[in-house]
């Protein structure tokens, strides 16, 4: 699946890059706090969740003002800006109701443009989301999470890792770290995580009419479950899944679960279980996968160090949607009995 990423203006005047792929009834997503549009589908866990989202429909994202390919602005973040970014793709969406999904600080602003535009929602899916930012933590932590954004940005984003992905591969830690340096600058950084702490949507709750789902992994370190609860009661028939993970990260941890939650209440057929296909270099690790062979040994095989194989191994669980080295091992071996691709 190719995604194509092209630009639009709000009508305030901030240039925003958005990108599509897949192709259907369109499911539009708010990401959360920094975001790169090209970035994100060059993380192999990233696009996985992107791609397994967008079968059967037309997946819409874009980067907020000041983050990733968006350009930016010199007006501060805040809720009337994020809707009206939201009404600018929206509008490139066309008239007709669609779905809409928002993830982290997605959530509440999803919550709010829903609630102004009832008639343009067919369904809303919030994903670790929240009622009040205020609540997330206390100020004292608040204080010393913006402070650390914005005198150390690349140590703020690693200790920012840990608590939004600890489930997560040591690698996909790893390129986090770096792909929310690469998203903003630590101004920017720093005024959005702000601007999260500051949403509070509790009077907007009640104003919501799409069919709602609310959905949360039960020991998010970064917004509690208590906070999901909040917005299922406060939504009008909202329905409160919750699955079992530590991370805030839709795509860390067990990201197949989610997604499967996600597009039965959308309606879509179950997505795939990874693409079923490798890369030359991923089909001979699975060959020595298969071979018994451990990271070391296959580093040693390929010439490369060994945290490079642990992380091949790890794409290569994650593309085949598998939870084990055995099973990578066994579809190896049907593979090479059938003929079939790998």
């Amino acid at each position: 699946m190719q995604q194509r990423i092209s630009r639009l203006t709000t009508e305030g005047g901030a240039e925003l890059a958005f990108a599509t792929a897949g192709a259907g009834r369109p499911l539009l997503y708010v990401s959360g706090w920094v975001s790169h549009l090209q970035l994100s589908w060059e993380i192999p866990e990233e696009r996985a969740y992107f791609e397994s989202l967008a079968q059967g429909c037309l997946l819409v994202r874009y980067d907020r003002a000041g983050c990733g390919l968006s350009s930016p602005s010199d007006r501060p973040p805040s809720l009337a800006f994020e809707l009206e970014e939201l009404d600018a793709v929206a509008a490139g969406v066309g008239p007709a109701p669609f779905d809409l999904m928002g993830s982290s600080m997605g959530a509440p602003i999803a919550v709010a443009w829903a609630a102004e535009h009832p008639e343009r929602v067919r369904r809303l899916v919030l994903y670790g989301g929240w009622r009040s930012g205020a609540e997330l933590s206390p100020p004292s932590a608040r204080d010393h999470i913006l402070a650390l954004v914005e005198s150390h940005w690349g140590l703020g984003s690693d200790v920012l890792t840990d608590i939004f992905a600890p489930d997560a591969h040591a690698t996909t830690r790893e390129e986090f770290g770096r792909y929310q340096r690469a998203s903003s600058d630590a101004a920017t950084a720093r005024a959005l995580l702000e601007l999260s702490y500051r949403l509070d949507v509790g009077d907007l709750l009640g104003r919501v009419r799409a069919p709602t789902l609310v959905v949360h992994r039960d020991h998010d370190r970064a917004a509690p479950v208590a906070q999901a609860r909040a917005l299922a009661e406060g939504i009008p028939g909202a329905e409160l899944v919750l699955l079992p993970g530590r991370s805030h990260l839709p795509y860390a941890g067990d990201a197949h679960e989610l997604v499967a939650t996600v597009r039965r209440f959308l309606g879509l057929r179950a997505s795939r279980r990874g693409a079923g296909t490798l890369t030359e270099r991923q089909t001979e690790v699975a060959a020595l996968i298969a071979d018994g062979r451990t990271n070391r040994e296959i580093a040693d095989r390929l010439g490369i160090d060994e945290r490079s194989a642990e992380g091949h191994v790890e794409r290569i669980r994650l593309r085949l949607g598998f939870r084990s080295r055995a099973q990578v091992a066994a579809w190896y071996a049907v593979q090479r009995e059938g003929g079939g691709r790998r």
